[in-house]
């Protein structure tokens, strides 16, 4: 049993794969500058202690929460309170509209919904700059 699940897991991996390397191949986004904020292309030091202070390693196991947003829409708590299964939500959002990707209800990038191997996935189409990024936090 375990072997299956084994074996179910890296046939969807190579999927997703797949799927990314695909992506690579079609990818016209330009290329990120090397260095950057979090790099760690300029270490800092402590006084005389060699420990950098952009050292991107501390950071790299942090879990964060990242969702895909569909979209929003506002209804009165008598119309929450009647909802159940089967009803239909309307939101703001287009068909074929750019979903928004989040993480930690920042958001970092647009994108398109793709099914692989009968999950939903999303490829990127639009991704916000480090400096947008850094920008939008400071101001929340």
């Amino acid at each position: 049993m375990a072997t299956d699940d084994k074996s179910q897991e890296d046939d969807a991996m190579a999927d997703w794969a797949e799927a990314l390397m695909e992506q690579k191949g079609s990818d016209t986004a330009p290329n990120i500058e090397q260095g950057g904020v979090l790099s760690g292309s300029s270490p800092h030091s402590f006084g005389s202690s060699d420990i950098p202070i952009n050292d991107i390693n501390r950071v790299l196991d942090i879990p964060v929460q990242l969702s895909v947003e569909l979209g929003r829409t506002k209804v009165p708590i008598k119309h929450i309170l009647q909802l159940g299964q089967g009803s239909v939500v309307e939101l703001d959002a287009l068909a074929g509209e750019p979903m928004d990707v989040l993480v930690n209800g920042y958001l970092i990038a647009q994108g398109e919904v793709v099914v692989v191997n009968d999950k939903f996935g999303i490829r990127l189409t639009d991704v916000v700059t480090p400096s947008e990024r850094l920008r939008r936090v400071s101001k929340g």
